[in-house]
């Protein structure tokens, strides 16, 4: 069982940048797929970043060279560095897990079981 906080949202201007946070408990924390999704109103929800416990990561085309994802072990927190923020990036963010093993990094949200709550991200033009 995997419980995630995430944290880190708010409101930006267009070429922003913010920061989220995922906390996580659990034991087996290290061993799993994490990944940021996010969903805007009236669209489905989608995959932005995601990392294995390798290291090993997974981007959107729409993200990729803008946001980075990490995670601190130790801490048993994920982040999403998210820069040059667009309008078009304006979402509820959610962070998810999966455990593995996998020979790819999954990105679909069908892929997640373990979910949070989500932080809101506003990007004004």
């Amino acid at each position: 069982q995997v419980q995630l906080v995430e944290s880190g949202g708010g409101s930006v201007q267009a070429g922003g940048s913010l920061r989220l946070s995922c906390a996580a408990s659990g034991n087996t924390y290290s061993r799993y797929y994490m990944g940021w999704f996010r969903q805007a109103p009236g669209k489905e929800r989608e995959g932005v970043a995601a990392i294995a416990s390798d290291g090993s990561t997974s981007y959107a085309n729409s993200v990729k060279g803008r946001f980075t994802i990490s995670k601190d072990n130790a801490k048993k927190t994920l982040y999403l560095q998210m820069n040059s923020l667009k309008p078009e990036d304006t979402a509820m963010y959610y962070c998810a897990a999966v455990s593995g093993p996998r020979w790819y990094v999954p990105l679909l949200p069908n892929e997640y079981n373990y979910w949070g709550q989500g932080t809101q991200v506003t990007v004004s033009s």
